[in-house]
């Protein structure tokens, strides 16, 4: 079967405020370089990319160009550009400026530990169904609580995953979801999958990532990506 064009939208416009520092989670360093450079790094030696396009924070086009794509040799990405207000902005901007159909793999820049192998299992499962999110199963007990604080139902453990990225979907099918969402004068989405669940009740495939794929969102969170840094990268 021919391979089929494949674009990753990395999603570096977040500020990043429960990190508490000034300067915004995705440029802090990890290992010595910031943590956009991992992703877009294994983004770029995948034979499975074709193009990357890159949804900074409005300003931060040039720094990133700059201090990221062009010092690190990132030569995949074929543009830069400003994400907007919400998750949901960004990603449909950087649908817009796709090259070509195919397949679009969306990920966040705060999770440096995707790898070649999530990439290939995603790819794999997209072909398949023309969805799929990358996640784990949840190892702890969770419960569902009520308005006032009390638990109100314990779902079966085996039935739940944490969400992780990319999110990979055919892209026509990922731009008529967004065509649609933007549409709404209400909107209330967390992630791609969600998008296509509601607005085209597609079915979306879970693919298994890894309990190290973390998206660094607090201090507690840059200290474990340290450690595994010292494996992925030293």
């Amino acid at each position: 079967m021919e391979k089929k064009y494949c674009t990753a939208i990395v999603l570096a416009a977040g500020q990043g405020r429960r990190m508490g520092t000034e300067v915004h989670k995705q440029y802090l360093l990890l290992g010595g370089r910031p943590v956009l450079y991992y992703s877009l790094h294994t983004f770029e030696a995948s034979p499975l990319i074709d193009e990357i396009i890159l949804v900074t924070g409005e300003g931060e086009e040039q720094y990133c160009k700059e201090e990221i794509v062009e010092k690190y040799g990132i030569s995949k990405v074929k543009a830069i550009l400003a994400g907007g207000a919400e998750r949901y902005h960004s990603v449909w901007n950087g649908l817009c400026r796709m090259q070509k159909d195919g397949y679009v793999f969306v990920h966040d820049g705060a999770r440096p530990f995707v790898d070649k192998d999530m990439i290939a299992r995603a790819y794999e499962a997209v072909c398949a169904g023309k969805a799929c999110v990358v996640g784990m199963p949840v190892k702890d007990t969770i419960k569902i609580a009520d308005e006032n604080g009390f638990v109100k139902e314990t779902p079966k453990r085996e039935e739940l995953w944490m969400v992780q990225t990319p999110q990979v979907f055919d892209s026509e099918l990922l731009r008529g979801a967004y065509a649609m969402l933007m549409r709404q004068a209400h909107i209330e989405v967390t992630d791609d999958a969600m998008v296509v669940e509601q607005m085209l009740n597609h079915p979306i495939q879970f693919v298994y990532g890894s309990y190290e794929n973390i998206k660094i969102t607090t201090p507690e969170d840059l200290e474990v990506a340290e450690v595994f840094a010292q494996k992925y990268f030293s």
